[in-house]
């Protein structure tokens, strides 16, 4: 069973570009595999690309908010969690 640690919130969803805000509490990286779980979300994805104030970046820490393209839906308030496999 592969471990999870949240990293973060999400904060705003943009549906006309499936682009999700997420308040990070701990670091990510441009390749994690990440969870994404709320109360109609549940997936799970591979960070290909994540931006801060529109600029690409290959690792956010805890305080700063990410755009983070996402396969699914999300809402405000989702939990994201890191899968360390």
């Amino acid at each position: 069973m592969a471990e999870e640690r949240e990293v973060g919130t999400v904060t705003h969803y943009y549906t006309n570009i499936g682009v999700a805000v997420i308040e990070l509490t701990d670091t990510l990286k441009v390749g994690d595999k990440i969870h994404i779980k709320g109360a109609t979300s549940d997936f799970t994805q591979k960070v290909d690309s994540m931006q801060i104030e529109h600029k690409n970046v290959k690792e956010a820490k805890k305080g700063e908010s990410i755009g983070l393209k996402v396969k699914e839906h999300v809402r405000e308030h989702d939990k994201v969690f890191v899968v360390e496999e």
